[in-house]
């Protein structure tokens, strides 16, 4: 059993494993696509392979769709070259469920793979003849929060991106540089509407791609390297939209248990490859069953229809409050939490951590006491019940292979967010009194310890990634596992910076107990687990 057109030609054997498999005539749907694609998305990482991908096969097998996805990638090419094309575009979708229970699906609704490289003269034509096409509706994006930047962690400019504004739309090298020039062609084309829609994980992420869209549509008008009309289309949203989003599936790097599943079951060529760029891929993806996505409805082209397939179509008011809910309150400080308390306690999976009494008590009185209340209900998700979906569905399942140290990643990134919201919120409240707030401000505490590079046993760690790794560890090289430390005078100058936590923590009234929870889980090895039993379960 090969993952291939070839080898699914045998369904049986394929249906006799209890793989689900595509139900339309692919060849038909590939040819329709070709002629007249309606949805372009760039990125061919996991949660499209996983999510996207999956809804619109869902749509082709009941017949409400009749065209298939055609996906690009810009920045590793590499899995198209080696992953896409050897297997046809098919993806094996393994669902692993809180239950036990494993679904296996045969993904075969990406009927075209291309590379985003403007020197790759057949590559490049290919995507501007798409960008042509009257029928384009959708071009969306997960290129990661970092792939609209056009600066780097000084605020410089990209030197891609500085040399693709200076040269202009022919043969662009950065990634934005090179969507904008297919933009523009689609512009040239006659002005054709179309809906640019960033799927990734960040707040307000239309207005990010836009700002990066529109600085390139500028420069390129100011300098006489493309048509003037070109930055109004862009600024017209009857013409160009840039809708915000929220995107949720936990699609983990491809993990060797559910390889075992599958090579159990006949399929061969099922290794993993890490590309020259480090990006592992393989032929597979694992992920968790629950979703949401939820999109701000403006598509000046019209839209495909994905309600059925469970995407959320609304305004964007209601788009920025289901972000809020699940950034803010009901998931992201849930995931950072165990995070920093996984790596500094030696776990190596979330779901193992919810077995722990006092990691459990964290983050349920993190999410129901502490910020359910400043949370706005979005009304078209429940806030509780996404609450409840998380902690008794999505964290515990034993067959998601997360990690803490993976969510870890940039956490001096998302503290602001994740927590500095519900502060705020709580400085802005005739009822609420920031000062009752005990285990956020231990969490903070928690990643100060976490920094250290020492879990509770007294072990060196290698923490995980973060672009502020080396202004932030030098606060706490000095600290040791013992008692009576000036913790306040290593790490008072870091609790004002408003960029790490989203709010000056002296000003707030939190660092005193920031503080104080630090130098208790720096007495000794068992200090971290200690102060948790003392302050969540107390």
């Amino acid at each position: 059993m090969k993952l291939n057109e070839q080898g699914l030609k045998d369904r049986l054997k394929w249906e006799e494993a209890e793989y689900s498999l595509p139900k339309f005539d692919r060849g038909k749907v590939m040819a329709a696509t070709k002629e007249n694609p309606f949805w372009i998305h760039f990125g061919a990482g996991n949660i499209f392979r996983a999510f996207q991908a999956n809804v619109v096969q869902n749509l082709l097998n009941e017949g409400i769709l009749d065209k298939g996805l055609v996906v690009a990638e810009g920045f590793d090419y590499e899995i198209v070259e080696k992953m896409n094309r050897p297997h046809d575009d098919y993806t094996l979708l393994v669902t692993l469920k809180a239950d036990g229970n494993v679904d296996k699906t045969v993904v075969g609704s990406v009927v075209e793979s291309l590379i985003l490289d403007s020197e790759n003269e057949k590559e490049y034509e290919r995507l501007k003849e798409i960008f042509r096409k009257d029928s384009l509706q959708m071009v969306s994006f997960t290129i990661t929060e970092k792939g609209y930047s056009l600066v780097n962690g000084k605020g410089e400019v990209l030197p891609a991106v500085a040399e693709d504004l200076e040269k202009g739309p022919e043969k662009p090298m950065s990634y934005i540089g090179k969507v904008v020039s297919l933009l523009y062609t689609r512009y040239q084309a006659g002005e054709k509407p179309v809906a640019m829609v960033s799927m990734d994980n960040c707040s307000r992420n239309g207005d990010k791609l836009y700002a990066a869209v529109k600085e390139f549509a500028l420069k390129w008008a100011e300098k006489g390297l493309a048509d003037k009309g070109f930055l109004a289309y862009v600024n017209t949203k009857e013409k160009v939209s840039f809708p915000w989003t929220m995107i949720d599936k936990i699609t983990p790097r491809p993990d060797a248990s559910v390889e075992a599943i599958l090579k159990a079951d006949g399929i061969e060529g099922l290794e993993p490859v890490i590309t020259s760029k480090n990006t592992y891929v393989a032929p597979f993806v694992n992920a968790e069953e629950c979703e949401y996505l939820v999109i701000e409805d403006a598509f000046p082209n019209g839209k495909p229809d994905l309600e059925k397939g469970g995407v959320m179509f609304t305004e964007r008011e209601t788009v920025d409050k289901v972000e809020k809910m699940k950034v803010c309150t009901c998931l992201n400080p849930l995931h950072t939490a165990l995070a920093v308390y996984g790596c500094l306690l030696g776990y190596k999976k979330i779901s193992e951590e919810m077995k722990d009494a006092e990691l459990t008590g964290l983050i349920e009185t993190i999410g129901y006491k502490e910020g359910l209340p400043v949370v706005v209900d979005p009304g078209i998700l429940d806030p509780k019940e996404f609450i409840d979906t998380v902690l008794k569905v999505r964290f515990p399942n034993p067959f998601m292979p997360d990690t803490p140290q993976r969510i870890a990643t940039d956490t001096s990134q998302k503290l602001a967010i994740r927590y500095g919201e519900t502060i705020k919120a709580y400085q802005a409240s005739p009822k609420l009194n920031v000062k009752d707030l005990k285990l956020i401000p231990l969490v903070f505490a928690g990643w100060l310890r976490y920094l250290m590079g020492v879990d509770d046993e007294g072990n060196a760690f290698e923490i995980s990634p973060d672009p502020l790794k080396d202004t932030v560890c030098p606060y706490v090289a000095g600290l040791k596992l013992e008692e009576g430390q000036e913790v306040e005078a290593a790490v008072g100058p870091l609790l004002k910076m408003k960029q790490i936590f989203g709010v000056d923590l002296y000003e707030a009234g939190l660092a005193d107990k920031v503080c104080g929870y630090l130098k208790e889980m720096t007495k000794g090895v068992g200090a971290v687990r200690a102060t948790l039993k003392k302050y969540v379960l107390s």
